[in-house]
């Protein structure tokens, strides 16, 4: 579970009625049927109408994707796994390594390596790859946009629902009691709007955006690795090269487990 999801949200709500109960106001004002079906069915309908159905198809998963944490390998475990794989293609060939695409489970790794393993040169790989990242960079941008046009829509069909309150209001001059519940209802209608457009909608697409630009970062860092596998590069430039993709934390990080490895290495070499 995305646990920032979760809490951010949370503390959305959290906010809204404690500074509701600060000022006065119950949490059974919320409760007007007329500025929920304004605001929640007029953004759906909003929302269907200026996106294609295959892509609102895709809406269940994207709240699934928000709410789950991403699983993605560590960078530090790419970066010594494709290490491995260089050092075992210099010694045995890039042949060798056919046993460690079938253990591969990333459909865009497993492909890629496939590609290599195959004899396909670098700059057909690189097209390949850098393609299917393409397409599914395009994918997510569109999943994103359909969170953000919500939250544009939002917060205007909030000014609508006021001024049908309004209008409400001004039929009921002589009654005091009717146009106090008339002028409540139109201002719930503006903050149901306001509050969804950007405590949801805009945050959604945001999040949705940040995981389709760490997924894309991984796969471009996965299509150096492979090339620089197919090109014979040293373990150690491959490491290197890599390491790029990284923070400063991250590769400090991967230099200490590098050099605790290499300590080890040698006192197995002086015992033996």
């Amino acid at each position: 579970m995305d646990f920032s999801t979760v809490f951010g949200l949370i503390l959305g709500l959290v906010a809204l009625f404690v500074g509701m109960a600060m000022k006065g106001v119950t949490p059974d004002s919320l409760m007007n049927m007329a500025a929920i079906l304004i605001i929640i069915f007029g953004t759906i309908a909003s929302v269907v109408i200026a996106f294609p159905m295959k892509e609102i198809k895709r809406v269940p998963k994207l709240f699934g994707i928000l709410f789950k944490e991403q699983r993605m390998t560590s960078d530090s475990d790419l970066i010594r796994m494709f290490s491995g794989w260089a050092d075992i293609a210099r010694r045995e060939g890039l042949l060798s390594l056919e046993a460690k695409a079938d253990e591969i489970t990333d459909p865009f790794l497993k492909n890629g390596l496939g590609l290599a393993i195959d004899g396909q040169n670098a700059d057909y790989i690189r097209d390949v790859l850098t393609e299917e990242v393409d397409a599914m960079e395009d994918r997510h941008s569109a999943g994103a946009l359909i969170f953000s046009q919500a939250g544009t829509y939002a917060p205007t069909l909030g000014v609508l629902g006021a001024v049908v309150g309004l209008i409400a209001a001004l039929k009921n001059m002589n009654d005091i009691e009717a146009l106090g519940h008339a002028i409540s209802a139109a201002f719930i209608a503006t903050l149901l709007g306001i509050f969804t457009g950007y405590v949801l909608w805009h945050p959604f697409a945001n999040k949705l955006k940040r995981k389709s630009k760490e997924e894309v970062r991984q796969k471009m860092m996965m299509i150096e690795g492979i090339l620089s596998v197919l090109e014979g590069e040293a373990p150690r430039v491959i490491e290197q090269k890599l390491a790029s993709y990284l923070s400063m934390e991250e590769r400090r990080k991967l230099a200490a487990k590098n050099t605790t490895g290499d300590k080890e290495a040698g006192q197995v070499v002086e015992e033996t």
